[in-house]
Parts: structure tokens; sequence; C-alpha cells
């Protein structure tokens, strides 16, 4: 017996020098970051300026580097963050908002790099024409826009890894620990990322069929590609595409994809979309990246289940696409978020996600979290509100870009800028969006520790029970154990971990000295419990009969 009790005090030792600083990867450990600003991930061919020259031509794609300071550790999780913007510049696409300054992105890179992440704010190339006459015009600069930005996306990925193997790991990266993170725009390029990965799946849709075809011969049955991998490279953006003529308008002998990084891999682990949709649904199998998604479940310009995406400026149709809910349904069908559910997580914003979902119409699918705010008092859906911007600013403003003065510049659409963006942020604010950011990354943070295997290596401080008076009983358990503490200190958070260090259970948000739990599923064995308070954390052994 005493042999069998020494082994378990090794083992929950272990565990607990495994796990301590529980927070990190799931709050803000860190209080300082650093940024390196324009950093050269690839160099690949943009369509943007074609109206000026006539050709593609070649731009340096550039991304800002996010580090906490004061980390030690030499291999981090990685967040790749891409804007929104309609693949179109701010001003060009009627927004405010649409490049790698956004107070969008500025926040959220800033945020995971002090949960203990390396982020990037990430460009990619724009450049369609979403005033085309016709629809299937809208959707062939649409398809090649998107296509062009997950080429560059997975180059993004590349540039890490590449750097990882032969550049001495300047950004301290871990490269089997990828999350690619988008917001509008960015989360079409996203989803694109972590379903695309055969170019026949472009040709060969089924939501609707043949929807990126075009019918060049003009006898009713569309049948010619909207892309073509000898003029737009393969779909990690690979080879040397040079157009052999000027079937897609670009002049032959133009050279529209160079290939970056060819040596590594263009492959996530995780994927997050905030507002975005999918090109199309059969892109999605059994191997696809699991996806978490956040968007309203009213959303008036992309999509939440299944239907036609329209321009946001002149409401012109452009091609049908499957938002959040069709994605997460699918994804649920194919078990993609079996790390999700293990998880068990029952934290405010997955109670809330519930909630929505229950509002929204639909079950709650794991990792999906429904906006399901009321119409502003224009009777507009708001969507997902994460950027704000300063109307008269002369410069950057908290991480917003261009500096302009918003409300001087004239929106095509009536008013100004300011004025049209306050149509869709009413009472537009930081304090507003940060709100929203907080949820963003409070449902994200435990789903991507548990998809990642997150195991944080610095120490916070640690405090004994008897200094929170905690309790947590009965144990060894059989059905249920409660955990107790004083009055005034009551517990943030709760997890529960294995012998072999993973995560099986995650609570945040507790706020309470009571906290009940159920053991459902779990089998038995022994676990160690973290129990967060405001002072550190208190690791307890855990039986289960």
């Amino acid at each position: 017996m005493y042999k069998i009790n020494l082994l378990l005090t090794f083992l929950m030792i272990a565990c607990v020098a495994q796990f301590t600083h529980a927070q990190k990867f799931l709050a803000e450990t860190f209080s300082e970051v650093t940024v390196t600003q324009d950093v050269t991930y690839g160099v690949n061919a943009t369509a943007l300026y074609f109206s000026q020259v006539g050709e593609a031509v070649p731009e340096a794609l550039l991304m800002d580097v996010y580090e906490p300071v004061g980390d030690p550790a030499t291999e981090r999780p990685l967040a790749l963050v891409f804007h929104t913007g309609n693949f179109l510049p701010p001003v060009t696409n009627g927004q405010i908002a649409g490049s790698k300054s956004d107070s969008s992105v500025v926040e959220i890179c800033t945020r995971l790099a002090k949960m203990g992440y390396t982020s990037a704010s990430v460009t990619y190339r724009l450049g369609w024409n979403p005033l085309a006459a016709t629809q299937p015009e809208r959707a062939l600069g649409l398809i090649q826009a998107a296509y062009r930005g997950i080429q560059d996306a997975r180059t993004s990925v590349r540039f890490f890894r590449d750097d990882y193997s032969n550049g001495g790991n300047t950004f301290s990266v871990d490269p089997t620990r990828v999350v690619a993170i988008g917001a509008g725009t960015g989360g079409y390029i996203v989803l694109g990322m972590a379903t695309l990965n055969d170019y026949l799946e472009i040709v060969q849709t089924e939501n609707g069929p043949g929807k990126f075809l075009l019918d060049t011969d003009m006898d009713g049955t569309p049948e010619t590609p909207m892309i073509v991998q000898a003029y737009h490279g393969d779909v990690r953006g690979l080879n040397l595409a040079v157009a052999p003529d000027d079937a897609f308008g670009f002049p032959a002998g133009d050279t529209l994809c160079y290939p970056n990084h060819v040596n590594e891999s263009s492959d996530v682990q995780l994927v997050m979309n905030i507002g975005g949709a999918l090109g199309d649904l059969s892109w999605m199998d059994a191997a696809s990246t699991p996806i978490i998604s956040v968007q309203s479940a009213f959303d008036i310009f992309a999509p939440y289940d299944d239907n036609t995406l329209i321009v946001p400026t002149t409401g012109d149709p452009i091609v049908r696409v499957q938002g959040s809910k069709a994605v997460a349904e699918k994804q649920d069908d194919l078990g993609l978020n079996a790390d999700f559910i293990g998880a068990g997580l029952t934290d405010v914003y997955t109670t809330e996600a519930m909630n929505n979902s229950m509002q929204a119409g639909h079950p709650f699918y794991e990792a999906l979290y429904p906006v399901t705010n009321p119409p502003n008092s224009n009777g507009l859906d708001e969507g997902v509100v994460i950027n704000w911007w300063e109307p008269g600013g002369a410069s950057p403003v908290n991480g917003q870009g261009m500096g302009a003065p918003w409300n001087m510049i004239p929106h095509p659409s009536g008013g100004t800028f300011h004025d049209q963006g306050l149509a869709l942020n009413e009472n537009m604010s930081a304090a507003k969006s940060k709100l929203n950011i907080d949820t963003i990354l409070g449902f994200y943070a435990p789903r991507a520790f548990a998809r990642l295997n997150l195991q944080p290596l610095v120490p916070t401080v640690n405090i004994e029970a008897n200094e929170v008076n905690l309790t947590l009983a009965p144990n060894p358990v059989g059905n249920e154990v409660v955990l107790t503490s004083s009055e005034e200190t009551p517990m943030k958070s709760v997890q529960i971990f294995d012998i072999n260090g993973r995560l099986v259970r995650d609570y945040q948000g507790i706020d309470n000295n009571y906290f009940f739990i159920t053991r459902g599923q779990m089998p038995a064995g022994t676990y160690v419990v973290m129990i967060g308070f405001e002072d550190g954390d208190v690791s307890k052994k855990l039986i289960l009969k």
C-alpha cells in the first residue's frame, strides 16, 4: 500500500508541476507585448492595381508579429489573425476597417500575446470588382480573390515553419500548434484553409452545383472553371503560375502566382471564424481542421446558414455560401469537434452559446457561439461588432489604421464614413468592441487549450489549501464532488487533469466559494484538480472510484 501511495504522490507532483500557472493560454498573464512591424513573409502577384497598370504585379506580403514581454518560453502556440475588408482596402471597400492595423486585430493579437501566444496580424492580396455587371462576373472575382487570400494565409504558415527550421525560430513559435483566426472576410479565408485541400473541390461544388463555373460558350451550361491552376497556382500557392493566354483578362505571360517556402507544411491545427462563411460545404470532410465560429444568427451580409452572399454596398447577389450554423452542423456530423466536446466545458461563455442557440432556433453545436442581439435603433442587425475608430483622428488611434478623418470622407451610400459606420455600430466605442472581444476570446481560449493540448510551462504563485479554507468532498468520489472555500476567497476557476497531463474538464468564471461537479463520463482513476484563486492556485488529488 505504501508503494502505491508513493507512486500516486509522484504522479500528482508531476501533474502539478506540468500544469502550474493554469491560467496561461486561458487568460492574460503578461502585462506587455512587443510588436515587430512589417515583417515580409512572402511575395506574390496582386490584382489590386490591374485597372491602372493592366497586369498583376508582385507585392510584398506583410505582417506584424506580437510577442509577450517577459515570457521565457522558446516555443509558443502561434495565432495568425486575418482582418476583414471585402478583399479591398479601407475606403475603397466602403468600410473603415480592412488592414492589419484595424483596431480589432490589434486588440486580438495583443490579448493573445498577453495570454502566452506568438500572434501575427497578417495581410493578404486584395483586388476584385464587386460592382461587376453580372452575378457570374461577381462570383468569378470573389472566388479568385478568396483563392489568393487562402494561398497567402497558407504562405504565412509556411513562413513561420521555415523560420523555425532554417531561420533560428525568430519569433519563438511551436510549429506543431498553429491557429488561424479570421474576422469577416478573414473568416472566409480561414474557413478555406480548414477545408479546401483539392483543386477539384472548387470545380465540383454541391451547394450549389457548378457555382464556380462559367458558361463561356453561351450554351446555357456552365463548363469553364473560374479557377484554373495553370493561371492561378495550386490551392496552397506552391507552384509558379504564368498565364498561358488572356482567358481571365490578364495578359498572356503574366505571372499570377509566385511560390514561397515550398518545403514546409501549410496545415493548421485549429481555425476560428468570426462572421465569415464557407465557399462550399462539400469542402468539409473527416480530414478538415476543427473550427470554432462566432457569428450573428441574423447576419445581414454573410449567411448564417445556407444562402446567397451579397455585395454589402449594393445588395447585389454574388454566390451561394454556407455560414457558421451550416459549418457547425456538418462539423458535428463529422466528429471534428470531439476535442471540444471532450473538454466538458461549462463556463459562462459556453452557457451563453447554449442559450443563444435556443434563441436562434437550433440545437447547441459545440464550438459555435451564435450572437443573438436585438436590432439596433436603425432596425439593423449589427453582426459581431469588434472595430472602433476615431472619427476625426489625424493619425492612427488605438491601432486603427489609416488615421483618416472619417467624419469628412463622403461615403458612396450617403453621409460620411463615420455616419455609415455608426449605422451598423450604434454608439461606437472601444468599450463596446472590447466587450465583444472578451466573449470571442473567452469562448475560444479553453477550446484552443483542449485542441492544442497546451501545457503551460511557467509557474505562478501556488497557495496552500488551508489559506483559503478549501475542502473537496467526498474524495474518493462516486458521482459528485463539492468544492468549498472561504467567503473571502472565492474560487475563480477549476480544471481537472488526468495523470497523463491532459485537460479533461475546464470551468472558468466561477467567482464563488461553492462549486459542484458531476462526474458524468469520467472514468475511474487518479486526477489532479487545479483550483484558481485571486492570489494563486491550489492543487488537489482527486480519485474517482
